[in-house]
Order: structure tokens, then C-alpha cells, then sequence
């Protein structure tokens, strides 16, 4: 193409322009036009990512969700990046910085204190659409676009009808492993508190009290530990309630040591495998159970849709269900 054109300059300066140079000359302009149309004019893609950090990876229930967003995020065209804020708010507002540095669209947080509002507030100055997974933020002053998590009210309540099936004739001492940075672990000790505050209410109850409300911080060892604390200060303990597999898990695994594994039932929450294993083998009476890859799922649909300029929803609850032995008998995923 640059020789036809240097050609034409020479037969312009020499005065020996021909009709047919003049037509040849014509058809290298439309030539260089079309391509400015299919190619010197266009954009590279523009790539498009999520960040997503979530409360701790050490916990497979994120892991979960992140995997299931990851996997459906990526039907829609974009990339995600997940990260652990193990639990530290300051940590996760560092994540968030990085996000914004790297030019992330949209930015998910299971936030690691739901009342610190800072690594929401940065994307918010940045300008970046926020979404909660699992556990809401409860700051004021920022924007969450959309919150997507389970019915933990509903999902605690479920929890205390399964502590009265055990406890509900005969009454006695019950411990709850709670984790009350967590505005999810507050609904679900919320949710389980009134319903065994409804049945003591009644005048012919047998007595079910709340001993003791600590904070395992939703872990396996933190569990454990705790419950050894709690059984030394409490003989005629019953029940625990946790407000999650891993500190179910520790809580039996102190039970066990204790040789209190038979007289001390624990209802724990989640359903994740290792917890639907224990409640087959008897180790855990039940869980209201979550379903962390719709979450995950939803997220990524979500994010899509508001992207389309579509309307969404400010809070999308997925309920729980409660899961006991029978369920994990015949659950196939433990065959």
C-alpha cells in the first residue's frame, strides 16, 4: 500500500497522473477507510475483574463460595481474584486498596467485622460497586449495592427447635460458641435464643437456661478450647449450640476428651462435609444447613445483571434447612 501511494506522489510531481493511477489512487482510499472501520479504530477488550475477599479461607465454606463465583463469573466474561482477610478488618481494607489498584469493576467482602465500615467506604470513594456475601455490613455511611447470605434469623431459630427435640421434656444447662463479630453469627444466636426463650415462657417448660455465650471466633481450636472452659465451670451442661461446623467440631473434639460425648448433644450450622460427616456418625445432632455455592452463584448473576443496568434487589436470603442424621444416611455426596 505504501507503494502505491509513493507512486502516485511521483506521477502528480512529474504531471503524469493517468486515469487509470487516479482510479488505482481511489481504490487505495477505500481500502485504507475500511480498514480504519474493522481495525485501526477499535479497542482492545477491556478486562473485566472482581475482587472478593472473604472471612477466612481456612474455613472450606468460603472456599466454596469463591470457587462458585469464580465459575460463573467467568460465563459472563470476567476474571475474579479472591483472597483471604483472615479475620482482621485492616487486613481487608488493604485487599480492597489493592483491588482498586487493580482496576478491579466490582468489589464482594464477607466483611471481617460487620460494624468496621473503612474497606467498603474506600471503594466507595473509588467509585467501585460493593456486594456482601454471607455476613452484611451493619457500618453506616457506605453503599452496598446488594447483599446475598442465607436466612441466618430463620436458620438460628431452626437450630433451637433441633435443641428442643433434645432438650425439650426434661430442660437443662446449655452453652452457645458464638462469633458476634459476625453479623450472620449474631442473627443466628438471635434466631436461637427466642425460640428457646418461647418455650421457657410457657408456664409448664421444662427449663432450658443459657449458661454461657463465648466467642470461638468460628474456629476449630478456639472450640475446643473453649468447651474444656466451659465444662470445668459447668457440670450439668446439656447442650451446646456453635454457630458453625469448625467450632462444632472443636466443641466435640473437648467433649470427647472430657469422655461427655454421650450425655452433651451440639447443634452446629453450616452443613459443610466434615460437618454432615460428623452428624452421620453421630458426633453433631444437626445443622440448619447453607448452600454457600448458590451463594457464590448468585453473586456472580447479580453483579451481571447490575452491570446490564438491571434493577437488584438491596438483600437476597437463601433459607436454610435443617439436616439431621436421616439426612446424611441417605445424602449421596457421603456415600
Amino acid at each position: 500500500m505504501l507503494r502505491d501511494w509513493n507512486l502516485f506522489r511521483i506521477t502528480m510531481s512529474l504531471g503524469l497522473c493517468t486515469r487509470g493511477v487516479i482510479m488505482r489512487f481511489r481504490l487505495l482510499l477505500i481500502g485504507c477507510m475500511l480498514l480504519g472501520i474493522s481495525g485501526c479504530g477499535k479497542k482492545p477488550t477491556e478486562k473485566k475483574i472482581i475482587g472478593l475477599s472473604v472471612l477466612s479461607l481456612n474455613n472450606p465454606f468460603f472456599k466454596v463460595i469463591g470457587d462458585n463465583l469464580t465459575e460463573e463469573a467467568a460465563k459472563h466474561g470476567y476474571e475474579v481474584i479472591v483472597v483471604s482477610g483472615d479475620q482482621d478488618p485492616n487486613k481487608q481494607l488493604e485487599q480492597v486498596r489493592d483491588f482498586i489498584n487493580k482496576g478491579c469493576k466490582a468489589i464482594v467482602l464477607v466483611p471481617c467485622k460487620s460494624e468496621v465500615p473503612a474497606a467498603i467506604q474506600a471503594a466507595n470513594n473509588a467509585g467501585i460497586p460493593v456486594f456482601t456475601v454471607d455476613s452484611a455490613s451493619l457500618a453506616k455511611d457506605v453503599k452496598v449495592e446488594c447483599h446475598i447470605g442465607t436466612d441466618n434469623y430463620g436458620g438460628g431459630k431452626l437450630a433451637g427447635q433441633a435443641m428442643l427435640e433434645i432438650l425439650g421434656e426434661t430442660g437443662g444447662d446449655v452453652a452457645i460458641l458464638d462469633y458476634p463479630e459476625a453479623e450472620s453469627c449474631k442473627l443466628r444466636v438471635k434466631g436461637f435464643t427466642e425460640i428457646i426463650d418461647a418455650h421457657n415462657a410457657k408456664p409448664d417448660a421444662s427449663k432450658i437456661t443459657i449458661v454461657k455465650i463465648l466467642d470461638a471466633r468460628g474456629d476449630q481450636e478456639m472450640g475446643e478450647r473453649i468447651t474444656k472452659d466451659i465444662l470445668q465451670a459447668h457440670a450439668n451442661l446439656k447442650g451446646i449450640f456453635a454457630i458453625n461446623d469448625p467450632s462444632g467440631l472443636g466443641a466435640y473434639a473437648a467433649l470427647l476428651s472430657a469422655q461427655k460425648e454421650k450425655d452433651i448433644k451440639i447443634i452446629a450450622f453450616d452443613g459443610q462435609r466434615q460437618g454432615k460427616l460428623a452428624i452421620k456418625n453421630g458426633q453433631i445432632y444437626a445443622d440448619p444447613i447453607q448452600f454457600p455455592d448458590k451463594m457464590g452463584i448468585k453473586v456472580a448473576q447479580v453483579i451481571h445483571a447490575f452491570f446490564n443496568g438491571e434493577k437488584v434487589e438491596s438483600e437476597i436470603l437463601i433459607p436454610a434447612s435443617l439436616y439431621k442424621k436421616a439426612d446424611a444416611d441417605a445424602d449421596p455426596d457421603l456415600k
